[in-house]
């Protein structure tokens, strides 16, 4: 089993939970050939979920009851996803929050539980598309506790938006995928400074 959202574009995912999160922004349609947006319908959204949450305990050993999603919570999720893109862009310029109190975009509930082996453990909550928003909410806030967070990012293309997990040494990556999308953006700059040198 894998994140089928992420596997589709050929990537390896993000670590744990962090997965989860991965695949919610890769459910866009993005992409050359372009892929479907996975939360287009509500059939094909919850084929997702389905999907995801069964690799998210495959994945955090914690079971997540079945979310069931609806028109109405499919609008919700796909505002969510989007609001976690922007979000995730924004992270990438170190800059962008450094001493800035930023608005709040989404919010979930969640449980601090201790479990019998002595680990606290954050419990998502909520149903339907806020349980799927908790969880990734969770994952997140625990992806920037173990320093991961920081290296899930978005393609630089503006033409691209695919979710990568950067595993660069330094943590410098830009492209999901160097050759289709940072040798194009390359090629255009090149091209760009060779007209204006020529002009």
């Amino acid at each position: 089993m894998a994140w089928s959202a992420t596997a589709r574009y050929g990537l390896d995912p993000a670590p744990g939970g962090l997965g989860l999160v991965q695949d919610l922004l890769n459910t866009v349609d993005a992409g050359a050939p372009r892929l479907p947006d996975l939360l287009a319908g509500v059939t094909q959204a919850q084929a997702w979920i389905d999907e995801a949450t069964a690799q998210w305990t495959a994945v955090t050993g914690q079971q997540v009851p079945r979310v069931a999603l609806d028109a109405d919570g499919l609008a919700e999720l796909r505002a969510f996803r989007d609001g976690l893109q922007e979000a995730t862009a924004k992270a990438q310029d170190a800059a962008s929050g450094a001493g800035v109190l930023a608005p709040v975009l989404h919010s979930a509930t969640a449980a601090l539980r201790l479990g019998d082996d002595g680990l606290v453990r954050l419990e998502p909550r909520g149903t339907g598309w806020r349980r799927l928003a908790s969880l990734a909410l969770a994952a997140t806030f625990e992806g920037q506790q173990a320093d991961t967070r920081r290296r899930l990012k978005t393609c630089r293309n503006l033409r691209c938006r695919v979710a990568f997990y950067d595993r660069s040494r330094n943590n410098s990556g830009v492209w999901h995928d160097v050759r289709s999308c940072g040798n194009a953006a390359n090629l255009r700059a090149y091209r760009a400074r060779r007209r204006a040198q020529g002009g």
